[in-house]
């Protein structure tokens, strides 16, 4: 703790982005590490972790501040020091932050100032209902919510299955479709955000997962949820959407980044002992660490303009989302392999590690997802 502390002053006094990695990674390796066994496993929800990164200034490294410009490079960097021990973690600081984004680029005066403010701070938190809408717009799915006009606003209906980072004195952003009197009308959709705590609002117990059990998941049941003004985070969406689709899924790659790094360091745990029996695998630890590197400065160099809208920057930003998925999964299982036995034991980082890449792989934009969206994008730019 006595690391923690210090390093927390240091972040505090300087304020920089060395220090606020260092203050994140003492955290990560004590308070966090202990407890990332029972966020997988026993479903422990770390909120003191997420108020404490808050306090040090870890939730809105890409917000852009008075004193600060934004940084999605440190913010993402901040996430895989996360998600470099705790993957489970690492997705709800995605959760947290990506709903500050809503919140930030709504330009809507009372989702931001204080109420922005107290977000970042990780006073309140945050979280995400997006994963039907994504899918919505790549054809892959339907609307779930379902919106109707009323005086002074709209009233929504409908259930999502899974949304995570939750808790009754929580809020996420959410789309639903709105009802048209008339069939032939253009389709509308408004986003939004939803409150835990408000009157229709129905918080359900989700399935066991396979790993991390922590993140509080929850299916979510509006019943005439009122949706007024000072709610309104787009209207329309598509082209909200479509301004901040890349920042959406290059924060993801923080998480991705992490869990392949957690798995890298692991077989480099046990190379002292294994060396010799390990060097005939395939994906050795100094391989994936270049592969990484590059990749890491790859993203790095997206990141610097992460509201970028164009077809090839989306189809480069799609495909490092990807990557790091897919890296994510191969240094997850070498990982296996170079621990062997050890590594099959549940109580092992490497096998959480493992469940924790798959998460990276399918929660969404999912791997097909992703590779769907490239080949549509790709498509695109083909002669007619």
């Amino acid at each position: 703790m006595e690391v923690l502390e210090r390093a927390t002053e240091i972040a505090a006094a300087e304020g920089n982005a060395s220090a606020l990695l260092q203050a994140v990674r003492a955290l990560a390796d004590g308070p966090l590490a202990e407890l990332a066994d029972d966020i997988d496993r026993r479903g422990i929800y770390p909120k003191s972790i997420l108020q404490r990164l808050g306090e040090l200034g870890a939730l809105s490294a890409h917000i852009q501040r008075t004193r600060a410009p934004a940084d999605y490079g440190l913010a993402i960097r901040l996430m895989a020091e996360v998600s470099r021990v705790c993957g489970a973690t690492g997705f709800m600081v995605w959760c947290h932050e990506v709903c500050g984004v809503y919140m930030e680029q709504s330009g809507n005066p009372a989702l931001m100032g204080d109420r922005l403010e107290q977000h970042n701070r990780g006073q309140t938190l945050g979280a995400t209902g997006m994963s039907n809408p994504m899918k919505t717009f790549a054809g892959i799915e339907t609307f779930l919510l379902h919106a109707s006009k009323t005086d002074g606003g709209y009233l929504v209906n409908g259930t999502l299955p899974w949304v995570s980072n939750l808790g009754p004195d929580h809020y996420f952003g959410a789309v639903a479709d709105v009802a048209q009197p008339d069939p032939d009308a253009a389709k509308t959709e408004i986003m939004f955000l939803v409150r835990c705590d408000a009157p229709g609002v129905e918080l359900r117990n989700c399935p066991s997962f396979s790993a991390m059990e922590g993140t509080n998941t929850w299916a979510v049941r509006l019943t005439d949820y009122f949706v007024g003004a000072d709610a309104l985070i787009a209207d329309p969406v598509r082209p909200f959407i479509g301004r901040i689709r890349a920042a959406f899924i290059l924060l993801q790659t923080g998480m991705g980044l992490g869990v392949a790094q957690g798995a890298i360091d692991s077989m480099w745990q046990v190379e002292r002992q294994l060396g010799h029996v390990n060097e005939f695998l395939e994906d050795r630890p100094d391989d994936l660490q270049a592969e990484l590197d590059g990749l890491s400065a790859r993203i790095m160099t997206l990141a610097q303009t992460p509201f970028g809208s164009d077809r090839e920057f989306l189809i480069d930003v799609l495909d490092a989302r990807a990557h790091a998925s897919e890296l994510a999964l191969r240094a997850a299982q070498s990982a296996l392999l170079h621990q062997g036995a050890r590594g099959y034991l549940m109580t092992s980082d490497v096998q959480r590690r493992v469940r924790e890449s798959h998460f990276v792989a399918i929660v969404t934009p999912a791997i097909k997802h992703l590779r769907k969206e490239i080949a549509r994008l790709s498509a695109e730019e083909q002669p007619a």
